[in-house]
C-alpha cells in the first residue's frame, strides 16, 4: 500500500510554468538545448491575500565544451518573499552532457549562496492566554539575516520526443543560524517527465507533462497538457492536486523570444480570500556559434 499526502508546506517556491523552469530544480538540464537560453519568471501568488508569496527568478544556461568535454553551465538568481520572510539566492551550475541511446543525458551539480532574512512584525492580543514573542526562545523579535551554502544535484535525460529528470535541491540541508533557533532548509526532491505527441496534422502537437515534488514529509503532483500550434503558439491546462486548476497561454513573438502567462484558479479554502495567482514568463534562446546551424526546435518544453 502507498500512502500519498497532499499539502502546501514545502519551502521551495512553486511555479505553474515549470516546463520553462527546469534549470531552477534540476542542474542536469544545463546546456541540454545546445544553445544559450535566458529565462525570467515573475509569480504573484494568492492576489489580495496579506503576506502572499511573491517570486521572481532569472536563470540562463549554455552549452560549452571545456577541454573538448560536452558540458553545460548555468546561473540562477532568485528573489522570493512570503509574509515577513525574504529569500535571496545566487546559484552556479555545471552539467556533464553525454550522448546516450536516442538522446542526451545530463548529470549536474549546483552550488550557491542562500540568504534568508526575517523582518517580523507581531500583533499579540492582550490576554493571559497569549505570550509575547520575547517570551518564546524560538520566535524572532527583530530583523534577522543569515547566508548559507546551498547545493543541488540532478540527472536529466532528453530525446527528440521524451524527457525525464530526477533531482534534489538543498542537498546539504543548509542550517540558518538565527539568534533565536537554528532552522534548516529541508531537501526537496523532484521528478519531471513529459512527452511530445505529433498529431496527424503536423501543425498541431500535444505536450503532456507531470511534476512531482516532495520535501520528504509532504508531496505534491502537478499534471499538465499543452497544445502547440505551428511551433509558435501554445495553450493548455494543469491541475495541481489539492491546490489549483491552471490555465496557460504563450507564443513566440520574434527572434526566438517567447512569452507565456498562466493563471491559477485556487481550489483550496484560500479561494475565499484571494483573486488567484498570476505568473508571467519570458524566454530567449540564441546560438552564438560562428558556424550557422539550421535548427528547428521540436517542442516548447525544451526552451
Amino acid at each position: 500500500m502507498i500512502n500519498w499526502t497532499i499539502t502546501q508546506a514545502q519551502q521551495d517556491p512553486e511555479y505553474s510554468q515549470y516546463m520553462f523552469n527546469t534549470l531552477a530544480i534540476n542542474p542536469g538540464y544545463a546546456g541540454s538545448n545546445g544553445v544559450i537560453c535566458a529565462t525570467a519568471i515573475s509569480r504573484q501568488q494568492w492576489i489580495g491575500f496579506d503576506g502572499a508569496p511573491s517570486t521572481t527568478i532569472f536563470h540562463a544556461d549554455a552549452a560549452v565544451k571545456p577541454f573538448g568535454i560536452p558540458s553545460g553551465v548555468g546561473l540562477a538568481l532568485l528573489n522570493d518573499q512570503a509574509g515577513f520572510e525574504k529569500n535571496l539566492s545566487i546559484t552556479g551550475t555545471y552539467a556533464y552532457q553525454k550522448e546516450m541511446g536516442f538522446g542526451k543525458l545530463g548529470i549536474g551539480l549546483s552550488i550557491g549562496m542562500l540568504n534568508k532574512a526575517l523582518d517580523p512584525s507581531w500583533k499579540i492580543p492582550t490576554s493571559d492566554y497569549h505570550t509575547p514573542a520575547s517570551g518564546d526562545p524560538l520566535i524572532p523579535e527583530n530583523k534577522e539575516s543569515f547566508i548559507a551554502l546551498d547545493i543541488g544535484f540532478g540527472v536529466y535525460y532528453r530525446s527528440e520526443d521524451f524527457y525525464v529528470g530526477i533531482s534534489t535541491t538543498h542537498l546539504n540541508q543548509p542550517v540558518i543560524k538565527y539568534t533565536k533557533g537554528q532552522p534548516f532548509v529541508a531537501r526537496h526532491y523532484y521528478i519531471l517527465a513529459g512527452y511530445n505527441f505529433q498529431l496527424a496534422n503536423p501543425i498541431f502537437e500535444i505536450l503532456p507533462s507531470v511534476l512531482v515534488n516532495s520535501d520528504g514529509k509532504a508531496s505534491q503532483i502537478t499534471m499538465n497538457v499543452n497544445v502547440l500550434y505551428n511551433k509558435k503558439v501554445w495553450g493548455g491546462i494543469s491541475y495541481r492536486a489539492g491546490d489549483a486548476f491552471i490555465g496557460m497561454i504563450g507564443m513566440e513573438l520574434f527572434n526566438e523570444i517567447r512569452v507565456g502567462y498562466s493563471y491559477d484558479f485556487t481550489t483550496s479554502d484560500l479561494r475565499k480570500n484571494t483573486g488567484g495567482t498570476h505568473e508571467l514568463m519570458i524566454k530567449y534562446c540564441f546560438n552564438m556559434s560562428l558556424q550557422h546551424v539550421a535548427k528547428r526546435y521540436k517542442s516548447i518544453r525544451f526552451l
